[in-house]
This record gives C-alpha cells, structure tokens and sequence, in this order.
C-alpha cells in the first residue's frame, strides 16, 4: 500500500455533502434507489449483450463495457455514502483514500477512452459502411476496449504516487463525498504546485485529446448523414449513434468543469453536485438512454424473458 511520507494523518473523514448535513435519512433512501436502480440497469444490459446472439455485434460489445465501467463507477463511491447516512461511518483511511482515488480516475479515463473508442465504431459503421463488418471484427474489438482499459488505468498512476508522498499535518476532513484529487490536495500542509500541474495536466490530456477525438468522428458522420437524399434514411442513421452521442455530453461537460481547472477553484458544495452529475446520476440513466426506442434489445430482453418463463 502507499503511504505518505512525514504524515500524522492516518484516516480521512469524508464530510460529504455541506449544505445537506441533517438530511442523511433522506439521502440514504434517495442513493440507494439510485445504486439499485444502476446496479440493475447496468447489470441488465451487460447480460443481454453477452448473452443474447443478436446482440453480438462491435456497437453493443463497447455498450456492455461501458455499462460494466457505469456499474463500477457508481460502487467505488456509493456504497461508501450509503454507510455513512445509515451509521455515520464517514472516516477512510490514508491507503483507503488514495485506492479509491485511483480506481475512480482509472475508470474515468477508460470512460473517456472507450467512448472514444464507441465514436470509432459508429463513424466506421457510418462512413465506411462497406468495410466495416470485415474491418470491426472481434480481435480488433476486444484489442481497442482493452486499450481503453490499460490507459484508464495508467493514465493516473503519477498524480496518485505524487499524492502518496504529500504530508498531511491535518485538517483531515475531506469536504466531498469521495476521494478526489483536487479536495485531497487542500488538506496536504506542503506545496501542492507539482500536483496540481502534473493533475492538471494529465486530466487536460486525457479529457480533451479524448474529446476532441468525440467530435471529430461526429462531424465526419453529420457530414456523411447530411448526404443522405432522404429525411427518412437520414433520421434512421442517425438514430444509431444519437444514444452514445447524449452519453457523450452527460459524461463529458461536468468533468471539463471538474478537472480542466486548478484544484485552488475548488468549491466544495458545487463540485460534489457537479461530481454526483457523472458519477452516480449518468451510470443511471445510460442504461435507459441506450434501451429506450432500440428495438434490438427490447427485443432480446423480450427473447429471455420468454425463455425464463418457459422454464
């Protein structure tokens, strides 16, 4: 586990919410609807599109991954407020905080890149229709949300080391509802400048390079879509990348706001709401942006419905 160096403090308290501190029986009832409801959407689609034949194609392969990095961005936080409304268990230990900070920016940054990845495949499957079933073939799949994965997980292994080796002399309250850069480096009673260019940087890189890649593969397919003679063909071919483009804006504006800024702007009460947007309510709702109108996995989920019945 890594430690800081020169630290007297050995556990964080997780203050949460400021403005919401006499609400915890509310916010229980409210978080834990909200993970049920992930847990259950996300577990959903990630069995339909791995179980059901039909589904077998590149768009939904990169859909169950994504709904697997929802379901694990939501359990890396809530699970932990949950404790700390029920039995005001809010205190985390060093090596606790830094892990949880870690895995949550790793899967963050496979987020970021898988998304790209999913603009990708809809911009083949758009543009270069001809060569996209011989071209998307399954290794070729399984080797681009591996990347994703591999740089999610690399992506933060410097800020988080630098974060390791900081002194932290107390305060030890944490006022957010998690582990997160830019909250951790407030407490540290040494000079943070070297983190906060270092996290700065790498969020920067990572967020906008990612992003950028987002929106040169859509104005490739709008501009290939606005080429189709009929209103009919064009709403239809768009409507196959519309879901993953909503999912775009929800997961990318709040964490531009987040990370694409010095930690010292930090505001407690905004940036937790703002935090609460990409890490709990986007892992909930994806699953029913990415269902509502497909008919492929109403259909599938229709298929084991029917044979679960049956039995």
């Amino acid at each position: 586990m890594l430690e800081s160096i020169n630290s007297s403090v050995s556990e964080f308290i997780i203050y949460g919410f400021p403005s919401l501190q006499n609400f915890h029986g509310l916010l229980f009832g409210i978080f834990l609807t909200i993970y049920l409801l992930t847990i259950t959407g996300n577990g959903i689609v990630c069995l339909l599109t791995n179980l059901d034949q039909k589904l077998q194609t590149p768009m939904y392969f990169f859909v169950s991954h994504l709904s697997f990095l929802d379901l694990s961005f939501a359990t890396v936080t809530v699970p932990k407020m949950l404790a700390k409304f029920l039995v005001n268990n809010n205190t985390i230990s060093f090596s606790g905080c830094l892990l949880q900070m870690y895995v949550f920016l790793s899967l963050g940054g496979s987020e970021c890149f898988l998304l790209t990845v999913m603009s990708f495949d809809r911009y083949y499957a758009i543009c270069q229709p001809l060569h996209y079933a011989t071209h998307m073939t399954r290794r070729l799949c399984t080797q681009l949300a591996a990347a994703a994965w591999i740089g999610g997980f690399l992506s933060p292994l410097i800020q988080t080391v630098l974060a390791s080796r900081l002194p932290f002399c107390g305060p030890n309250i944490i006022h957010h509802y998690y582990c997160d850069h830019p909250p951790l480096l407030l407490l540290a009673c040494a000079d943070t400048s070297l983190n906060v260019a270092i996290g700065s940087s790498i969020g920067f890189f990572v967020i906008m390079t990612s992003f950028t890649l987002v929106l040169i593969s859509y104005v490739k397919i709008i501009s290939s879509i606005m080429k189709i003679s009929s209103s009919g063909g064009r709403r239809k071919t768009f409507s196959t990348c519309a879901s993953h483009l909503i999912v775009v804006n929800l997961f990318y504006l709040p964490i531009i706001f987040m990370y694409i800024r010095p930690s010292a702007s930090y505001v407690s009460d905004v940036d937790s709401l703002v935090a609460m947007i990409y890490s709990v309510i986007t892992p909930m709702v994806n699953p029913t942006i990415y269902t509502l109108r497909n008919k492929d996995i109403e259909d599938a989920f229709k298929r084991k419905l029917a044979m679960f019945s049956c039995r």
